[in-house]
């Protein structure tokens, strides 16, 4: 429903059946972000604050829809939504520290401003990057109808980020799915300096809607009633009738972007125009008029307001700031995990590597209930690989989802499952395609929990690697992206037997997962596997042969064709080390080893510049140098995309070199 908004008409108010003391809260948890924000106006002037994003002008929509919201609802705001958090009664000496980098703050002083979340508000802090939180409000919403509490999400965004492919993405994956969310659109007219004329080509955003079949309104942003009532009975719909809802508000923001910027790119006639559409100093007249709030009342208020700000902000100053412990960031990084060891003393059965990987993923599913898969094709067809097959008539549609072609807003929907108590597997195609997915995998999931002690319990699975003329878009084994981004895990197993068991424990794990799994590997290598449950620990390595003349190390296909190596030139006496995971990585067994052979080389499939292989060789030589009798060597593929041709493929991988490689330093 598309309702025009003249910006030249004065606000008018309407009690719409709302008590006095509903119209005089609404009023009093407007006036309460008001007032702090031209208190932190001051103190940025003042150099006391570093930097801020102003909601002046704005306020009515973070506080009615907040209040519209019941407070176990999760709202995901953005940078200028004071009033979300004040709403739900935040302590306000928390807020402060949390601007000025204090611990009493929600992030330890690792972010800033309103780059937070915590649970315990049920508020989800944005990232830089706005896109992916919308994503983030379909997995909570997923979560929520999958639990069948009749709650709703609400997620802030602006009228800029309705540009970014995750918005397009969130609204379809929420149509198809039923998902009940707000998608609030703050439309106040300019994506930092560049107006709405620039940005997009439709009349109003609410048009975007149409296309995904999303039910959409446009609410005047600066009256207060207006909000408040119409998210009311929106709100109390969708908990009856579960689906997404786009809403514009129409508003201004009487600031710039943020403090920095200045208003200079906007027309003074306009400025002067929305300063009369005042959302505050309307209704604080409207209340006056009707006989609801007195001037002597106001003033009290005013008072007090000013008086609490200036008692926790006195707090927030008198706090110590942060010392810096280098084990304290460190420590941080990942959600604690106690790992569990469960052994199988049962029957074994030989299967090939994609068969312990389904095997395992279907007794994950059965030993986690609040366990949900998504990804491309995996239900009824069960995957472009088969390892689904069967789950859905095992498990149901509503655990076993196929999703549209978007990855970023899936990766960023199982964010939005873990935050609501849930796991999540996401299948990529094929490991190409996380490139598509790659900004809420390394901004949002791998720096939660450093952020604000959120886990990220996602594992994303990843089909890769060359060897099967698959070309440049599907043969890439692309785990160098992820080895070097704090807070994410990698695991990329060789065998069967590892393949199952470490798929148990990512999955146990509340840390985000990268499992790569190796396609030409999916049918061609067996073993003999227990049949029941398992686990094995992330960050062990495995010996797989002994000797006192070198060191290989490597994982994924180059641990057969070292094998492959060995057995044909036997009088090599090689330690063969397969890393298995690649963050944690057990430096420990590579480091024991080469202090013992002298000689260590290291093979992989990834090319070689800036692949794993680069940081070990710089491990190896800082911490076991002394003990060296020849280079660390690197072997890996051409620098080059992948090839299809079988012969060119065969050239650009490693294998063929890595024996030539490995003569030359047993000869060094």
């Amino acid at each position: 429903m598309n309702t025009t908004i003249d910006l030249h008409t004065p606000l008018v108010f309407d009690h719409k059946n709302h008590t006095d003391v509903q119209l005089l809260t609404l009023y009093k948890t407007m006036l309460l972000p008001r007032l702090i924000e031209e208190k932190m106006l001051i103190l940025l002037r003042q150099g006391k604050i570093s930097k801020w994003f102003s909601g002046i002008g704005q306020e009515a929509i973070s506080v009615g829809i907040t209040n519209a919201l019941e407070s176990d609802e999760y709202i995901l705001p953005m940078h200028r939504n004071l009033g979300v958090f004040t709403t739900r009664k935040i302590p306000l000496h928390r807020l402060f520290a949390q601007w000025q980098g204090k611990l009493s703050g929600f992030t330890k002083g690792r972010d800033r401003s309103f780059h937070f979340g915590t649970q315990e508000y049920h508020i989800i802090g944005m990232i830089s990057h706005l896109g992916p939180q919308l994503g983030v409000a379909d997995g909570i919403a997923l979560a929520n109808k999958l639990k069948k509490n009749g709650k709703v999400t609400a997620v802030f965004t602006g009228e800029g980020a309705t540009s970014e492919g995750d918005f397009h993405e969130a609204l379809n994956i929420a149509a198809v799915w039923d998902l009940p969310v707000l998608f609030c659109v703050e439309n106040n007219g300019y994506g930092l300096s560049t107006p709405t004329n620039e940005q997009y080509r439709c009349q109003d955003i609410v048009d975007k809607g149409i296309g995904y079949g999303i039910e959409a309104h446009i609410i005047d942003g600066n009256n207060i009633i207006e909000v408040y009532s119409r998210v009311s009975e929106l709100v109390a719909d969708i908990r009856k009738n579960p689906r997404p809802i786009l809403l514009e508000f129409k508003t201004f923001r009487m600031r710039g972007h943020e403090e920095a910027s200045g208003t200079k790119y906007v027309p003074q006639e306009l400025m002067d125009a929305w300063a009369l559409k005042d959302p505050l100093r309307n209704y604080q007249e409207f209340l006056l008029k009707e006989g609801i709030l007195s001037e002597s009342y106001d003033l009290e208020l005013h008072e007090q307001i000013k008086a609490e700000i200036d008692t926790h902000l006195q707090l927030a100053f008198e706090e110590e700031a942060i010392d810096a412990h280098e084990s304290n960031e460190l420590n941080d990084v990942y959600h604690p995990f106690n790992y569990e060891e469960f052994t199988a003393d049962s029957e074994k059965e030989n299967i090939r590597l994609i068969d312990a990987i389904s095997q395992g993923l279907r007794q994950s599913m059965k030993r986690h209930e609040n366990l949900v898969i998504m990804g491309q094709d995996i239900a009824q067809y069960g995957g472009v690989f088969k390892i689904t097959e069967g789950f859905v008539s095992q498990f149901g549609n509503d655990r076993v989802r196929n999703t549209p072609i978007c990855e970023s807003g899936i990766v960023s929907t199982a964010m939005g499952l873990s935050i609501n108590g849930m796991k999540a597997v996401v299948e990529m195609q094929f490991a190409d395609f996380v490139s598509s997915g790659f900004n809420p995998i390394v901004n949002y999931l791998a720096k939660i929990h450093y952020r604000w002690n959120e886990k990220a319990d996602v594992v994303v699975r990843m089909p890769c690697g060359a060897g099967v003329q698959a070309g440049p878009f599907h043969s890439q084994t692309n785990e160098a992206w992820f080895t070097k981004t704090p807070g994410l895990k990698v695991v990329y197993p060789a065998f069967p037997y590892d393949a199952k068991g470490l798929l148990a424990t990512s999955i146990n794990d509340p840390n985000p997962v990268l499992f790569f799994e190796h396609k030409a590997l999916y049918r061609s290598i067996y073993q003999e596997v227990p049949k029941d449950y398992y686990t094995l620990p992330l960050g062990k390595a495995a010996l797989l042969s002994e000797g006192n003349q070198i060191t290989i190390i490597t994982y994924g296909a180059g641990v057969h064709w070292a094998l492959d190596t060995l057995k044909k030139f036997q009088d090599i006496k090689a330690d063969l080390i397969d890393l298995r995971t690649l963050q944690p990585l057990d430096t420990e067994t590579v480091f024991t080893s080469v202090r013992k052979t002298g000689k260590a080389i290291i093979l992989h499939e990834d090319s070689l510049f800036g692949g794993i292989g680069s940081d070990l060789s710089a491990l190896i030589m800082e911490q076991c140098f002394e003990h060296l009798d020849g280079p660390v060597i690197r072997v890996g593929s051409l620098e080059t995309p992948i090839p299809f041709t079988k012969n060119l493929e065969d050239q650009y991988l490693p294998k063929h070199r890595f024996e030539t490689a490995l003569q030359k330093l047993m000869n060094y």
